[in-house]
């Protein structure tokens, strides 16, 4: 059975925590020295065995998808 990435999208970072969202809406704190790289508001982190990591393939793929939401909103 296909077993589904844990994913998580970066809110804010507040001194030694990364406040992050889940798909059900709701928000954790994780501590970064989990996070393997230095992320930022909005990269999407995957969980893998209690450690998280930066995919930079979700991260650009959900800010395309931001991106050609908000096309058009101001013009």
């Amino acid at each position: 059975m296909f077993n589904e990435k844990l994913t998580y999208i970066v809110d804010r970072i507040e001194e030694n925590l990364v406040v992050c969202e889940n798909k059900q809406g709701d928000i954790i704190n994780i501590a970064s020295e989990k996070i393997n790289g230095k992320p930022k508001d909005g990269d999407v982190l995957v969980e893998e065995e209690n450690l998280f990591y930066i995919d930079d393939e979700l991260t650009k793929k959900r800010r395309r998808e931001i991106e050609f939401l908000m096309k058009g909103m101001w013009e």
